[in-house]
């Protein structure tokens, strides 16, 4: 899955490698895009993306470390006049060098609380501005919130200029990632339960939740998978090598999520 997200992290690498070229040879670098926007449901793997992008910039030389500090609300905003800029400061000096991961960012602007979190929006940008040359800033969350996160502060669509799409798995793909997780584990999927399985998908897909979370989805499935294994066997008088490696389609078809 993510065939887009592939393809704009491919052509940052295209990129980073050409200003490499460059640089040897005396040339001008192109700029290159430190932060993003990502728009996307949950399990989708925007936080994955993230970690990547770090280990990518860090390998060009973009920023120091490469490593993720993933955030909220609760970790930006205070509770009184002065506390948030603390700690947004706090937590941008956790994550110099590194990416700076801001999980549901348009919680800093959906508030009634006094106007903390558009102080923390407003620190930031000032910091993002002063530390631009060794830090990258991910806004992520819902695509229609984020629209209006950016919206909510005329600096915001200026310091975030490139948004990445994180399209929702479709049936097949969290069949794919279910069948992985499997193997994996080592486990084996009988044709029954593969069939069940995605039967699950295409059913879960289909009906667009509010609480449906695509890969998280598949993770918590493929736990339950295994419970109901475990009772199946525990239940049998003698169990094999085989036994303990299969999934049949017992262990899938009455699972439920929410």
């Amino acid at each position: 899955g993510l065939d887009s997200v592939k393809r704009e992290v491919k052509n940052l690498v295209n990129l980073l490698q050409i200003n490499e070229m460059r640089r040897k040879n005396g040339l001008k670098e192109a700029p290159v895009t430190r932060h993003f926007v990502f728009t996307g449901n949950p399990g989708t793997g925007k936080t994955t993306i993230a970690r990547i992008l770090g280990k990518v910039y860090k390998e060009s030389g973009l920023l120091s470390k490469g490593h993720l500090v993933e955030v909220g609300r609760a970790d930006l905003v205070g509770k009184y006049v002065g506390h948030t800029a603390v700690l947004v400061k706090e937590v941008f000096e956790r994550a110099r060098g590194g990416v700076l991961f801001i999980d549901e960012a348009y919680s800093l602007t959906n508030e009634d609380s006094g106007g903390f979190g558009q102080e923390a929006v407003e620190t930031l940008l000032k910091l993002m501005e002063d530390n631009r040359d060794d830090i990258a800033v991910i806004a992520a969350g819902y695509p229609a919130l984020m629209q209006e996160f950016l919206d909510s502060n005329p600096g915001l669509r200026s310091r975030f200029n490139k948004q990445i799409v994180f399209d929702n798995y479709t049936p097949e793909e969290l069949m794919s990632i279910f069948s992985g997780m499997c193997s994996k584990a080592f486990f084996r999927l009988t044709e029954q339960a593969s069939a069940c399985a995605l039967a699950f998908f295409e059913d879960r897909v289909s009906r667009n939740l509010p609480g449906f979370a695509n890969g998280r989805d598949v993770r918590n499935y493929f736990e339950k998978a295994l419970t109901n294994q475990a009772n199946r066997l525990a239940a049998m008088v003698s169990v094999t090598d085989e036994d303990l490696m299969t999934i049949n389609e017992e262990d899938v078809k009455s699972i439920e999520l929410f």
